[in-house]
């Protein structure tokens, strides 16, 4: 390494040759030269990632240190650098496009050099002068990339999970059974096939989605299981070549420390560095919920359409004018963002899922990719979940007698008879109403099919709506 005279840039080589590093920089050569091999997207690696990748260095340091192999100043001086980043530091020095070299080498690179120039600079030295703090030698002591990224996407998908997604769906569903309780006696009309059905009560509707919620985060719980099993020690192809034997225990029990999480070592180092099929299990498992969460915010803009010539059963909160040209517009846009972000979810599972399958013999070179989709998935989604609640979801109202007169004048009320006077005379009874635009009271009591008191007791809507109890 040498400095020019302004020491505005320096000088590093690599195996390659040598470039000029802008002097203030933290990132080093193989950083700079993935820059302008990858500019691709402009997408950079998310936070999350990065906090994992940083996560596994500082461990990794801390059990090299412990170990012996490395020396201990060098140690102490990658923990500080890293702890640094993980507060927030150096952010802006992460810049490798996220559609880059296979299996994440450019990336990984990208963080041995931040940490080795950063700990230079914490030992008196200069930026480059990578004798004493090496990018490759030190802070990469006993790791590959094959190993550290696979194990990247693991931490990071369980800070994500851990951070965002379960306390958004822990806040969902906790409001959709507040909802469920303020609407319990909101008699609405069933739909099905989007036709009257019998009467439903809108607090059982948010009853259900606060248990489809629940359901699914069960799965994702049951999915991220396998993301706590780490291959990290594995090293180039999985034989733990230039690894301590002590090492890859130790370095697992201390990320379990550092992330308050289970973890433990996958008991074959290859198949956990050749096989995707935990992210895969994850990314389906997002998949799924994306799919009922969609479903879930067509529901509440089909409920709220109008307010003229729509359902009108339910008021989402306005939460900004819904249109140009249109004055006194509000539109359902939680709900939109909502279902725009479950379609990226699914359509990010189909690339992970392709991603996966496309690795050979000892490697799986797509990792950047499952990387970036499986935990912006996971981030995306509970934001979205979180926003959702927020906006939207603790601000419904219930337009209690829209949802009456539609109850009341459903033909699928005469389902309730079916058992009082068969089944077909119900369908004529059913046809003559609509014909006639007479209620199916009306015809019932002409016909001499049931008494008053009879079709009181049976057309109750209170009693119709209650879900029959479980015995």
């Amino acid at each position: 390494m040498s400095q020019t005279q302004d020491s505005q840039f320096r000088i590093e080589r690599d195996s390659m040759g040598e470039m000029q590093i802008p002097g203030n920089v933290y990132y080093g050569i193989q950083t700079l030269r993935a820059v302008e091999n990858f500019p691709i997207s402009g997408i950079k690696p998310l936070p999350t990632y990065v906090d994992a990748c940083i996560y596994i260095k500082k461990a990794t340091a801390i059990v090299n240190g412990e170990l012996g192999c490395i020396a201990e100043d060098t140690s102490k001086a990658i923990i500080q650098a890293a702890d640094e980043v993980l507060t927030g530091k150096l952010r802006d020095q992460f810049v490798v496009d996220v559609y880059q070299a296979g299996a994440g080498t450019s990336h990984h690179m990208n963080v041995n050099e931040v940490l080795a120039n950063r700990a230079l600079e914490l030992l008196g030295d200069e930026k480059g002068n990578y004798k004493r703090v090496n990018p490759n030698d030190d802070v990469n002591y006993g790791q590959s990339t094959n190993d550290v990224i696979p194990t990247a996407i693991r931490i990071g998908g369980l800070l994500a999970l851990m951070q965002t997604l379960h306390p958004a769906l822990d806040n969902a569903v906790e409001a959709m059974n507040v909802k469920a309780v303020e609407f319990e006696n909101v008699i609405k009309s069933g739909r099905t096939h989007l036709q009257d059905a019998v009467p439903v009560r809108l607090g059982d509707s948010f009853r259900a989605w606060a248990q489809i919620l629940s359901e699914h985060q069960n799965r994702i719980y049951t999915a991220s299981s396998d993301l706590m099993v780490l291959g990290l020690g594995g090293s180039a192809a999985g034989t733990g070549l230039n690894t301590h034997p002590k090492y890859r225990a130790r370095v697992v029990e201390i990320l379990s420390q550092l992330i308050d999480c289970p973890l433990q070592p996958a008991s074959h180092l290859m198949a956990a560095m050749q096989s995707m099929a935990p992210f895969v299990n994850v990314s389906g498992a997002l998949r799924n919920l994306a799919q009922d969460l969609a479903k879930i915010s067509h529901d509440l803009r089909l409920m709220d359409s109008g307010p003229k010539t729509g359902f009108k059963e339910i008021q989402l909160p306005p939460v900004q004018p819904g249109s140009s040209i249109m004055p006194g517009k509000y539109n359902p846009v939680m709900a939109e963002m909502t279902s725009m972000v479950c379609f990226q979810v699914m359509g990010y599972d189909n690339a992970i899922t392709f991603a996966a399958q496309a690795g050979q013999l000892e490697l799986n070179v797509m990792m950047p990719l499952i990387a970036y989709d499986l935990i912006h998935s996971i981030e995306i989604l509970g934001n979205t979940i979180g926003a959702l609640t927020e906006k939207c979801i603790k601000g419904i109202t219930a337009n209690t007698e829209r949802c009456l007169e539609y109850a009341e004048g459903s033909l699928a009320l005469v389902t309730a008879l079916n058992t009082h006077i068969g089944y077909l005379n119900a369908a004529a009874v059913a046809s003559e109403s609509l014909q006639t635009g007479k209620s199916l009271r009306q015809i019932v009591l002409e016909k001499e099919l049931m008494t008053e008191a009879q079709l009181a007791e049976v057309l109750n809507l209170e009693q119709m709506s209650a879900i029959v109890p479980l015995i």
